[in-house]
């Protein structure tokens, strides 16, 4: 909405234009009338609309022609004043006025008339029927009032109609020879239904509209109101009212009324309401609201926001798979201007068999655009409403921005939830292969994807030590003269190699010396296609002794070429690096001997799974038997984690077994 508003005045002389200026500003018709009043300027407390407005009175005996087309040119609506009693100024309104403003004003932004008829007090007819003729000829036109500056009728009507042509125009909602919306206004309101019909079940219920209410007007509707609408509806078309709820049909037609009564400063409320600007487009403030992300930091969705995802895709996923077609995808982004998924996106993130959306790979691509493009999330969350149904001052509340990753390395633990890993390697390697098997799909299910479908990037999630975590990986076109700081910045790096090609590990030995060696950034080499033969590498050392040269782990075998998804132990150990970058794992193998491998070896063991099954048969006796000791129950629990730690030698289980100690100790 405007932050101002200026009002002209314009008409033939001695029609009263400087003295309804004056009786407004005076609140008393003026004595003396000079030739032209100085622009005065209405505070926004004064205003019924809360808005600051200027009134500028034209004098053809004080200005030039040129000072007029100057004031046209500025004025946000425009008061054409004739005389009730002088046929000459009325005819003049058409012949003249109307003509001359056109001439200066684009033709696809014109501005607002009103047509004044001052002297009403002089005569007891009405112009009204000179004036509906012209009102209908010109679609400029907002209204006409007829007043009298000398017994202040209609005075300050005059000055709120000129506002509220301004605030409230009627020229982007509806056209008056059709009688009927326009087609922008039905698009915006058509999103604002979808995002207000919270189960899309394509009505809006009671208690959908009463959310509505609130959110727009700031107060419910009574009962009995809300069945008065739903009635008005009623009784002017068939489809309006469904399951006694609002149609779109229904809610369309209310706007319809609302503007036909002129009272079209409702329907501007609730567009504003929802992020629209006066042409009806989405504010960028609405769209783009302020977050500042200093230097090396990341932006992540927080919980709220993952629980409105969670809500927006339980509300399209209608057949309940866990999974979105094709048809639910196109339905759940009809409120954005333009589809903003591609078929890459099907293969960013994990589908099903039959290569739709899953709902981990839902929220997998969000966050991924969340990551890497933050402003592209805010936009996507202000289409689907997120502000308005979490009744947020902006998009802005849902992202979470991390802190600097060096503060990470001090304290040597992070909070962060999404890791970045670069994957780097010869063309020919099998980077996309890497890829594509961490979300689960063999070399037969990768060559069914077009070429033209392909992406960059992959993520999904993994657990490190019970806690879920994101792991993006991002293959790196392979211009090693060429890599840019995108292509460096990241939490922990993957060189592929091919083990079938003897040239394939000069790459990353080069890449690794050039860009890598003197890095924080832990660095894993993966021998791809370990399935095939392996080859000598046309490089001075081997991989193994490459890797002993720079105390990196030995390279990691890794094929894709099986009957079954492809083994996910490797993004696991990936995701584990770039968490504890400082830990510098002593092996990424099953040796049974470092932290690592004890640790994920302890929680995916049987007998942790046969604890956590007795605990459970343990607190569901005793809930059932009130006067068992818990006591008891605590006995039990600590005498079964020592017969786990007599099984295990190692300092680092009592981590992972103190922590499960504390859960059965909250449990008690």
């Amino acid at each position: 909405m405007r932050k101002d508003v200026r009002i002209l005045l314009v008409g033939e002389p001695k029609v009263g234009k400087t003295s309804l200026i004056m009786s407004l500003v005076s609140e008393e018709f003026p004595d003396e009338v000079p030739l032209r009043a100085e622009e005065i300027t209405i505070p926004a407390d004064v205003t019924p609309e809360r808005v600051p407005t200027h009134i500028v009175d034209y004098s053809e005996a004080e200005q030039s022609d040129e000072q007029l087309y100057q004031e046209i040119s500025k004025a946000n609506v425009i008061c054409i004043v004739y005389s009730v009693n002088n046929k000459k100024s009325i005819e003049k309104v058409t012949s003249h006025w109307i003509p001359l403003i056109n001439d200066r004003t684009d033709k696809d932004s014109r501005v607002p008339l009103i047509l004044v008829g001052n002297k009403s007090d002089l005569v007891e007819h009405s112009s009204m029927e000179t004036i509906l003729p012209i009102m209908n000829q010109y679609q400029d036109i907002e209204t006409c009032v007829e007043c009298s500056a000398k017994n202040l009728k209609n005075i300050s009507e005059l000055f709120y109609y000129a506002q509220k042509a301004v605030l409230h125009p009627t020229g982007p909602l509806y056209c008056p020879e059709e009688k009927e919306l326009k087609p922008s206004c039905i698009k915006a309101l058509t999103r604002i239904f979808k995002v207000s019909d919270l189960d899309n079940d394509g009505i809006l219920n009671d208690n959908e509209l009463n959310f509505f209410q609130r959110t727009c007007f700031n107060t419910p509707l009574a009962p009995q109101a809300l069945e008065d609408v739903k009635n008005v509806v009623r009784r002017n078309m068939t489809d309006g009212v469904k399951d006694n709820g609002l149609t779109l049909k229904g809610f369309l037609f209310l706007h319809t009324l609302f503007i036909q009564r002129g009272r079209h400063e409702t329907t501007w409320t609730v567009l504003r309401r929802f992020g629209y600007d006066d042409d009806l487009e989405l504010t960028q403030e609405y769209l783009f609201p302020l977050i500042k992300i200093p230097a090396d930091c990341t932006t992540e969705l927080n919980h709220n926001a993952y629980l409105f995802l969670q809500s927006v895709f339980d509300k399209h996923d209608k057949d309940r798979d866990c999974a979105l077609s094709p048809d639910e995808v196109k339905d759940l982004f009809k409120v954005f201007p333009y589809m903003p998924w591609g078929p890459d996106v099907n293969n960013t993130v994990c589908t099903n068999e039959q290569g739709w959306i899953t709902y981990q790979g839902y929220l997998s691509q969000w966050t991924l655009t969340t990551y890497l493009d933050v402003q592209r999330s805010l936009e996507y969350l202000g289409y689907l409403g997120y502000s308005i149904i979490y009744e947020q001052e902006s998009q802005a509340a849902a992202i979470t921005v991390t802190r600097n990753k060096r503060i990470d390395l001090q304290k040597k633990q992070t909070q962060r939830s999404v890791f970045r890993c670069n994957v780097l390697g010869a063309r020919g390697s099998g980077k996309s292969g890497f890829l594509q098997a961490f979300l689960g799909r063999n070399l037969q299910r990768q060559r069914r994807i077009r070429e033209d479908h392909k992406s960059f990037y992959a993520i999904s999630t993994t657990y490190v030590y019970g806690q879920e975590k994101y792991l993006l990986l991002h293959e790196v076109m392979p211009d090693f003269d060429f890599l840019s700081e995108a292509d460096l910045a990241c939490d922990v790096v993957c060189l592929v190699y091919d083990i079938n090609n003897p040239r394939s590990f000069e790459y990353c030995a080069k890449v690794y010396k050039q860009y890598f060696i003197d890095s924080k950034t832990p660095c894993v080499l993966i021998a791809a296609k370990s399935d095939l033969h392996e080859v000598r590498q046309h490089y001075s050392l081997t991989p193994h002794e490459f890797c002993r040269k720079h105390k990196l782990h030995p390279p990691q075998p890794f094929t894709c070429n099986s009957t079954d998804a492809p083994n996910k132990d490797i993004y696991t150990r990936l995701t584990t690096m770039a968490m504890y970058p400082h830990a510098r794992l002593r092996c990424m193998c099953s040796c049974n001997r470092c932290t690592y491998c004890l640790c994920q070896n302890l929680l995916r063991s049987e007998l942790l799974r046969s604890l956590k099954a007795q605990l459970r048969r343990v607190v569901f006796n005793s809930s059932s038997r009130p006067g068992r000791s818990l006591s008891s129950l605590t006995q039990w629990s600590v005498a079964t984690l020592c017969q786990l730690a007599r099984r295990c030698s190692h300092t680092c289980f009592w981590l992972p077994l103190s922590l499960f100690l504390l859960h059965v100790l909250t449990l008690c």
